[in-house]
């Protein structure tokens, strides 16, 4: 496993910032790159490695910002090139990579390209995206794109349908276009040149769709696309790539993350969060979490990429609902189920992301209108089922439960106006709870979430065995604790949480008694019996 430690990113945890939230700098509601700037002191402090940011290009922000206009312009909102090679030398100064976002899938339908290729079919740029022939009003198929409605978009000036699954205003990249692939190397080589430290690719495991046979994840060219792309770009240097792939099983994640560096350095699967999900049925229908079967798949991406891949860690996104709000106990054990949440994940092999407000145990947000919510998806899922009949009273408690805007609130940074995000009106509502849940408070609270997190990532960097180690899951059947080993050598680190609210005995902790504590979640010493949410992370060196 040894010689397979050599890279940067395996020893760092990355930050991720929605920039729209994090922090505003000139008053107009919108956070923005002068407002990250001015909190890296708090990320330095907090211990991180590298930022992952959300997309800051310039875009129409009809998905918020995942449909770019120009790969090579900063967003108004955020700010000015200028600014943006500011962010990445003030972090450099900090030991702080800047790992940017890439959405190489699709771009926006006012992206140069696209308005020159809706204009003839003999524009140079036609090919540049998914054309097909047809007549208005009958698509070449069924296809439904993801945020509703038909995957397919009549443009009158060529009498054809262009794809798209995603928005109707992110028309889908054509792969199969060589020069298409061109362009997207010598923009992303630019931004080498500016000193970035990676990229983040988006809904990546999407580029080789083929929709004439209904394929859209996996295509059969997917992995011949992305070795080039590696080739081209990635491979002329030590930098930290991560494919979102929710379609990545193991073994494509073994190609994906080759430790010869041929594709990416690691994925963002997303098996053990789509667990609550029902077959045959919405994100939105939740159902309870079969937590025997999440140790499971968390155990078997541990091992089957041990010495041949690389994981990425991560219990919350920019797309998904807040961890200690969805596994934890958001109200009378708020504290203590995050910090057991973040042991479980940090104890693990592999690239932890923390996403902004993990940190802080920050939680879902429960707006009483449909209005206070911002995300296309959201308002798309309340219209169609509105008409289905469903009452706002329902479809409002799924939102709270699974709605992407549950992480896109302000960063809660102190218990002033507006949770000191912004001077102006925020462009999405504060989470009431900011007074009593923010930065300043964490700060000053050596118990706070905010230190929890900080010595764990400080345990990440003194502890070898935390980077190298083998993974064993033990207990693999019980229904309330979540334990396993990770061996190095003769150092052994033991990991035991009760994973819910009652109290639970642990013949574990018994035959550990005499290790050395390297964090626990609780004041005092642990006993066999494990209290609500415990968790401890134990020593044996032999």
């Amino acid at each position: 496993m040894s010689e397979n430690m050599q890279h940067w990113w395996q020893n760092a945890v990355v930050y991720q910032i929605y920039p729209k939230s994090f922090q505003d700098s000139n008053g107009d509601g919108i956070g923005d790159l002068q407002g990250i700037i001015s909190r890296l002191d708090y990320l330095k402090e907090l211990g991180i490695d590298a930022i992952w940011l959300s997309p800051v290009y310039q875009s129409p922000q009809d998905d918020n910002g995942y449909d770019i206009s120009d790969y090579q312009a900063i967003d108004p909102m955020f700010g000015t090139l200028d600014d943006m090679e500011e962010l990445i030398r003030e972090a450099k100064k900090r030991d702080i990579r800047i790992v940017m976002d890439l959405v190489l899938n699709h771009s926006s339908d006012e992206h140069r390209w696209f308005l020159e290729a809706k204009k003839s079919r003999e524009n140079p740029y036609h090919d540049y995206y998914v054309w097909r022939d047809g007549e208005e009003g009958t698509p070449p198929n069924d296809m439904k794109a993801i945020f509703d409605g038909s995957a397919w978009e009549w443009v009158p000036e060529v009498q054809q349908y262009y794809f798209h699954q995603f928005s109707v205003k992110q028309p889908d990249l054509n792969w199969e276009n060589p020069k298409v692939r061109r362009e997207i190397y010598d923009m992303i080589l630019w931004w080498m040149d500016k000193g970035v430290g990676g990229f983040r690719l988006d809904v990546i495991d999407q580029i080789a769709k083929e929709p004439d046979r209904r394929i859209t994840g996996n295509g059969p060219r997917l992995h011949e696309f992305i070795r080039e792309l590696s080739k081209e770009t990635f491979q002329k240097g030590d930098y930290m790539t991560v494919g979102e792939a929710w379609g990545a099983n193991p073994e494509r994640a073994k190609l994906y993350s080759n430790p010869d560096g041929s594709e990416f350095s690691m994925v963002f699967q997303f098996e053990h969060m789509m667990l609550e999900e029902q077959p045959g049925k919405e994100k939105w229908d939740v159902a309870p979490l079969p937590f025997v079967k999440m140790k499971g798949i968390l155990a078997k991406w541990q091992n089957e990429l041990y010495g041949c891949g690389w994981n990425s860690l991560f219990w919350d996104n920019h797309d998904l609902p807040r961890i200690v709000s969805r596994w934890g106990n958001e109200k009378e054990y708020r504290e203590v189920s995050a910090k057991m949440l973040a042991t479980l994940l940090h104890g693990m092999q592999g690239t932890p992301y923390v996403y902004q407000g993990e940190e802080l145990g920050m939680t879902n947000v429960r707006f009483s209108d449909i209005s206070q919510y911002q995300d296309i998806e959201i308002r798309n899922m309340y219209k169609r089922r509105i008409e289905a009949g469903y009452s706002k009273e329902e479809i409002l408690e799924s939102i709270y439960a699974r709605g992407r805007d549950n992480a896109r609130t302000p960063m809660q940074w102190n218990d002033g106006k507006h949770a000191g995000f912004t001077e102006g009106t925020p462009w999405i509502g504060v989470n009431p709870n900011y007074t009593e849940i923010n930065v300043e408070k964490e700060l000053a609270d050596e118990d706070s979430v905010f230190h929890y997190y900080q010595k764990l990532i400080r345990l990440r960097k003194e502890l070898d065995v935390l980077v190298k180690g083998r993974f064993e899951l033990l207990l693999p059947e019980d229904e309330q604790i979540f334990a396993y080993t990770r061996t190095e050598g003769e150092t052994q680190v033991l990991v035991c949480v009760n994973f819910f609210e009652e109290p639970v005995e642990c013949a574990l902790l018994e035959e550990w008694k005499d290790a050395r504590v390297l964090i626990q979640n609780y004041e005092g010493t642990f006993g066999s019996e494990m209290r609500p949410y415990e968790a401890v992370m134990l020593l044996k060196e032999n």
